[in-house]
C-alpha cells in the first residue's frame, strides 16, 4: 500500500523522530511513502524508510528534481507549488499527518475530498481525522480502515454483476 505522509516542512526533534518512526514502521510493514519530497516532516519520514530498506516518493512543488531531500527514492518534480498537495494525497491510499501547518491543513482538507482514510500525530483537528499518539497507532489505523475501502470497493464491484 501507498501511504502519503504530510507534516510540517521544519520541525523539532520530537516531531522528527517520530515521522522517522513512522517511516521505518510503514517500510518495516512493507508500505511505499508517499510525500512531498522536502525537509521536515518529509525528510524525516523518507529517512526512516530508507533506514528500514523501504521506499519513497517525493512529489515536489519545484520544477527542479535537485530540490528533493537526499532520501527519496523517486523524485516527481512538478513545478505546481501548493497545488501539488492535491497530487500528494491522491497516490496515496491512506494519508498519516504529522504536525504541520497551513500546508499540511490543504492536504486534510484534499484527503476528505478523495475520501482517504486519515490520521494524525499532533496535528490539525478534523472531524475526518482519527487521532492517535503514536506512529505504531496511525500505521495500524490507516491498515484498517484502508483494507475495509477495499473491502467496500469489492463488494460494490460484485454487486453490479
Amino acid at each position: 500500500m501507498r501511504v502519503s505522509v504530510i507534516g510540517g516542512s521544519t520541525v523539532n526533534e520530537r516531531e522528527a523522530t517520530r515521522a522517522a518512526a513512522l517511516g521505518r514502521l510503514l517500510a518495516q510493514r512493507g508500505h511505499t511513502v508517499v510525500c512531498g519530497g522536502l525537509g521536515g516532516v518529509m525528510e524525516a519520514v523518507c529517512r526512516g524508510a530508507a533506514d528500514a530498506g523501504g521506499r519513497s516518493i517525493g512529489i515536489l512543488p519545484t520544477d527542479r528534481r535537485a530540490d528533493a531531500n537526499e532520501y527519496v527514492d523517486e523524485v516527481i518534480a512538478t513545478g505546481l507549488g501548493h497545488a501539488r498537495n492535491a497530487l500528494v494525497v491522491m497516490n496515496g491510499d491512506a494519508v498519516v499527518a504529522v504536525d504541520g501547518g497551513g500546508g499540511t491543513l490543504s492536504e486534510l482538507g484534499y484527503a476528505a475530498v478523495y475520501d482517504r482514510p486519515t490520521v494524525g500525530l499532533g496535528t490539525h483537528d478534523a472531524p475526518h481525522v482519527e487521532a492517535v499518539e503514536s506512529a505504531e497507532a496511525a500505521v495500524t489505523y490507516v491498515e484498517s480502515a484502508a483494507n475495509a475501502c477495499q473491502a467496500d470497493a469489492e463488494s460494490d464491484t460484485t454487486e453490479d454483476v
